[in-house]
């Protein structure tokens, strides 16, 4: 059994201590065991999950993980502090704002022999993995994936290449590594309404744009356009929701690496994606902090 702490108890959290509590039945995750949760406000218990402090954590010989479920911001720290307590780690997705300290994780956890798992539940869908289906195969002419929500506040999320990593995750996962050629952001800061706006080429030279927009009233949708030689995709394909939640899904794969059930080779593979999706983040911001357009 890997005793496992809950690190921030917002919506994701709360979905963390629900399923560490209710495993799937004769699945890995029944082989953690929620020790309890951190927060920084004094919440008692939760699900009859109890509140601990985190040096408690952090000295308790019984806590062998940490699920980090915090604001994007505190990726890091809670990483390192883990990492450096001899702790296995599952964060979310971005699980840092900068690339340069991402790798230096990584290399922290491969030096302390620790399992450090990022999720990206992104990939997990239904709807993904039917689209990643319709794809494969298929020769690219030229794309566009074009994602709309609600603002964000940057100072806790992170640059709109870090906080929104799922779609461009998706665009690696399903046409290979990516060159940044442009990228551009427009911000109407009265109006709370950004506008992100990367061009890649692809190994074989094909455009795909990234469209990452955010505005008060902006419905959460990703609507996709990309042309291959055979014919136009431009819509998601609709598909039935998934026996299994997503959160659950992702907590049996965490399992999985911490019994040893992950060959080498999908380790090393899954981390190249993850952190080579940081670095295109990394050149993305840069791109547009040199041409940024702030409008009044």
């Amino acid at each position: 059994m890997f005793g496992t702490v809950v690190v921030g108890v917002g919506i994701a959290g709360s979905v963390r201590i629900r399923d560490l509590l209710n495993p799937l039945p004769s699945s890995p995750a029944e082989h953690l065991k929620l020790v309890g949760f951190i927060s920084r406000r004094p919440l008692g218990n939760i699900q009859h999950a109890n509140q601990i402090s985190l040096p408690e954590a952090l000295d308790n010989k019984e806590v062998h993980a940490a699920v980090v479920s915090t604001d994007n911001r505190n990726h890091e720290e809670s990483i390192r502090t883990f990492l450096e307590a001899g702790k296995h780690v599952l964060v979310e997705y971005p699980m840092a704002l900068s690339a340069k300290a991402a790798h230096q994780l990584w290399a922290m956890a491969d030096q302390k022999g620790k399992v450090l798992h990022v999720e990206h539940i992104e990939l997990l869908t239904e709807e993904y993995k039917l689209l990643k289906k319709e794809v494969e195969g298929k020769e690219l002419v030229k794309g566009t994936l074009h994602f709309t929500g609600g603002p964000l506040d940057e100072d806790r999320s992170g640059f709109p290449a870090f906080s929104g990593i799922a779609r461009l995750t998706w665009l690696v996962d399903l046409f290979g590594d990516l060159a940044v050629t442009s990228a551009m952001r427009e911000e109407q800061k009265e109006k709370n309404y950004s506008r992100m706006t990367v061009q890649f080429q692809t190994a074989n030279k094909r455009p795909l744009t990234w469209i990452e927009e955010r505005g008060p009233g902006m419905k959460r949708d990703k609507m996709i356009n990309f042309c291959f030689k055979s014919g136009c995709l431009e819509s998601l394909p609709e598909a039935p929701r998934a026996a299994v939640g997503l959160f659950m899904q992702d907590l049996i794969l965490f399992a999985q690496k911490l019994l040893g059930q992950v060959s080498k080779e999908e380790l090393v593979a899954e981390k190249q994606r993850i952190l080579r999706c940081l670095d295109l983040a990394d050149e993305i911001q840069a791109h547009c902090e040199r041409t940024s357009k702030i409008c009044s």
